[in-house]
């Protein structure tokens, strides 16, 4: 039986968190460079007001996706704090003045932004191909 409190499935929580939280940061990045574009993201990100719209409109939908990717494989996990940038630039343009709840409002940008740091400070725990890598390296090393 689960119990709260003990530490025992410490590691599948931040697994599922820290997979959860790529995949939806993967998504994000996909649909802006694959369903908007870069020409469409270029023009939303200029609706915006963000600085440097037809370079934001690259580096954005890249970090998401490669943050996201990394996220879900569990390397790389300090990309979390570019990616929480990200979020307070997203709360900070997209959602000004929408209130906290979705559609309008910041709750899911300032979910994504938590949770990004989140992982920062905890790692990406046991099941992460980090370990899986780390582990060969030190093998390696003997």
């Amino acid at each position: 039986m689960l119990t709260a409190g003990d530490g025992r499935y410490r590691d599948y929580g931040i697994t599922l968190f820290r997979v959860i939280l790529g995949v939806v940061f993967f998504m994000h990045g996909h649909l802006k460079f694959f369903g908007m574009g870069i020409t469409g993201t270029t023009g939303f990100f200029t609706m915006l007001g963000v600085p440097l719209p037809g370079l934001m409109a690259w580096i954005i939908p890249i970090l998401e996706m490669l943050g996201g990717l990394s996220l879900i494989l569990g390397i790389f996990t300090p990309i979390g704090l570019a990616l929480a940038a990200d979020m307070t630039g997203a709360i900070l343009f997209a959602k000004r003045g929408g209130g906290f709840f979705a559609p309008k409002g910041f709750e899911l940008e300032l979910t994504l932004l938590v949770g990004s740091l989140a992982i920062v400070l905890t790692g990406p725990g046991a099941f992460a191909l980090r370990n899986v890598i780390k582990g060969r390296r030190a093998a390696g090393g003997n």
